[in-house]
């Protein structure tokens, strides 16, 4: 196929998938099981690891998957959502799936969910789809271990048809709550749908109610489950503005001097549990995994977009702190990196406890530039202006992301450091205008 005949029939595939996100979220496993069984169920055919949680089961997601890749296997990784190209979402050893991959398996796909319509089924969510096209992806390429990256909740997020060696959930916090509940309880039961008989469970939870839901359901399953913090301990040694080191005393193994290029502490508790689940591999699965391949792993992981530090002069970071639980996270960081002024760039979804981040991250700041988020979920988005202009610091509204941060990159000063954070909707668009305005310096 010629480059521009393969760019045109690839754009029409990923139109067709996107455009699935019509039929919303629409909760529940019936219709990615039917799917799968018409596509032959290639999930059945994989190795998994499942990661759930509220936040960071992306950074462990990918961390687990480079130590597998480093040790020499051939590692699946499904996460979402993504920052620039919708292909991030599946990945083989660090590459996206082919265009043609993905132009063939969306072909095939696309008559199954014809005929399950005319069947009388609901039609998959776009989600769904994207689930099934991964799983399909991975078991025609025969890989070693897929780590499977949960999408909102647990019990009925369409991952949840997998059987893993290992369920982890890396903790519960406050978010979603319009679909998985009001408080923490409600949601770590949710959560905790993805333990399955005849696996081991891991988890980097600390509330102690949260905690003892993730016992239950382990008992219930007659599987052990293992607490990061408890069983598996760590310590950090220093922390620069690019990397930071720890000493880590695992399940099975010490190891120290571990380095890790993803910054803040809570990388650390990812890190314990990206390790923890590896030791697990070995030990329960008979999965050849060289200490050598931990250091490596955890070395050259990369997760753009979580405390990211894009540019040293000027200084950019960019972080997707999308709920209160990031916002901590993002709060503690900052005083790791050294400044005059911060100015502060965001946009946040309605439905997150605005309130509750603007009080932690404003006061922080000199400067604060608001925008809005490309999702149909922004609301009134300048409501985050208000809230920003009662802690006394300057304000701007700035609807279009990309304008925003080139605007707020302007009020950047040589000692300065402009931090863009929030919603991962907004921080891809934000990232992209960044990337191109330094190429022109």
């Amino acid at each position: 196929m010629k480059s521009m005949e393969l760019e045109q029939t690839y754009q029409a595939s990923l139109d067709y998938l996107v455009n699935l996100t019509t039929f919303g979220m629409n909760f529940g496993l019936d219709r990615i099981r039917e799917l799968l069984k018409r596509l032959g169920n290639p999930e059945k055919k994989l190795r998994v690891v499942h990661v759930g949680g509220t936040n960071g089961k992306g950074s462990t997601t990918v961390m687990i998957a480079r130590i597998l890749r480093e040790a020499g296997y051939k590692v699946g990784v499904f996460t979402s959502p993504h920052l620039h190209d919708y292909r991030e979402r599946m990945t083989i050893n660090g590459q996206m799936i082919p265009k043609e991959t993905m132009i063939r398996i969306i072909a095939d796909l696309r008559p199954h969910l014809e005929a399950m319509v005319a069947e009388g089924f609901e039609h998959p969510t776009e989600f769904e789809v994207s689930t099934a096209l991964a799983l399909r992806y991975f078991a025609q390429e025969e890989i070693d271990y897929a780590l499977i990256e949960v999408g909102l909740g647990g019990a009925i997020d369409s991952t949840n048809v997998v059987t893993p060696l290992i369920s982890v959930i890396t903790n519960v916090a406050m978010d979603h709550m319009d679909y998985l509940g009001p408080d923490l309880v409600s949601i770590a039961k949710v959560k905790a749908g993805i333990i399955k008989p005849e696996s081991l469970v891991v988890t980097a939870a600390q509330n102690s109610e949260v905690i003892q839901v993730l016992r239950d359901t382990a008992q219930a399953n007659s599987v052990p489950i293992y607490l990061v913090g408890e069983d598996v301990n760590w310590e950090s040694i220093w922390s620069g503005e690019l990397e930071q080191e720890f000493d880590l005393v695992g399940l099975h193994s010490t190891y120290y001097k571990l380095r890790l290029h993803l910054i803040g502490l809570h990388q650390l508790r990812n890190a314990a549990t990206a390790v923890t689940v590896c030791e697990l591999l070995q030990s329960n699965y008979g999965v050849t995994i060289p200490r050598e391949a931990v250091y490596a792993g955890l070395r050259n992981v990369e997760w753009p977009g979580r405390l990211e530090l894009l540019s040293l002069q000027p200084k950019i970071l960019l972080d997707g702190a999308h709920n209160v639980d990031g916002a901590q996270a993002l709060a503690e960081a900052l005083p790791l990196y050294s400044r005059e002024r911060l100015i502060l760039c965001f946009g946040m979804l309605a439905d997150k406890e605005r309130e509750k981040v603007v009080d932690m991250l404003v006061p922080m700041a000199e400067e604060v530039i608001v925008t809005r988020p490309n999702s149909p979920r922004a609301g009134d988005w300048t409501s985050l202006g208000r809230l920003a202009e009662k802690h006394g610091c300057p304000v701007q509204c700035i609807e279009d992301p990309k304008e925003a941060v080139i605007y707020a990159l302007s009020r950047v000063g040589e000692k300065d450091m402009l931090c863009v954070t929030g919603s991962l909707y907004m921080l891809a668009d934000a990232r992209q205008a960044l990337i191109e305005e330094l190429k022109k310096r």
